[in-house]
């Protein structure tokens, strides 16, 4: 896990926002499942995890402007359409501005039923959440036992299948 959040870590730092917004948006869905009792990824799962840990950094004098529905809701968009338009949400659309571009600080500000965010640091935010989140539980039964089933990144290989070259597997 923590390979894969550096590789979006890696990705964001080196410009390619788009690669990254989209990695970046598999992290709930991946860490939900982790801490689930079946192991499985589902929508509700997504948002309950994306509410604890990345809404409450998405909210204007209390309110929140990102919920974790909408969230899930945009990372099916995007994944399999794909695109920023969120139709049955309170939100029409969200658009990430990617560093650079103007002088402003586009960056969690509502107008009208359209939320803008910062690209680089709506990454860093999903990346900070999974880590501080892989902190508390990756001790825990529940993860090592739904880990052991999970693909990950071998970087010496995988004995006796492939030895001495990293793998995903």
């Amino acid at each position: 896990m923590r390979d894969l959040l550096d590789q979006i870590q890696a990705a964001n730092r080196s410009g390619l926002y788009y690669i990254s917004l989209l990695s970046a948006l598999m992290v709930p869905e991946i860490c939900s499942a982790l801490e689930s009792s079946n192991g499985e990824a589902e929508g509700k799962k997504y948002a309950a995890w994306f509410d604890k840990n990345v809404s409450p950094r998405y909210s204007v004098r209390g309110s929140p402007t990102l919920s974790g529905w909408d969230a899930y809701r945009f990372r099916c968009r995007m994944l399999h359409q794909p695109t920023a338009q969120l139709p049955s949400s309170p939100l029409s659309r969200l658009i990430f501005v990617e560093p650079g571009t103007n002088n402003l600080d586009a960056h969690n500000n509502k107008i009208f039923d359209i939320l803008n965010i910062d690209v680089r640091r709506f990454i860093e935010d999903i990346v900070e959440a999974g880590l501080l989140w892989l902190d508390r539980v990756e001790h825990t039964p529940l993860y090592k036992s739904n880990r052991e089933r999970y693909a990950c990144r071998y970087p010496d290989g995988l004995p006796p299948y492939m030895g001495g070259s990293p793998i995903i597997s």
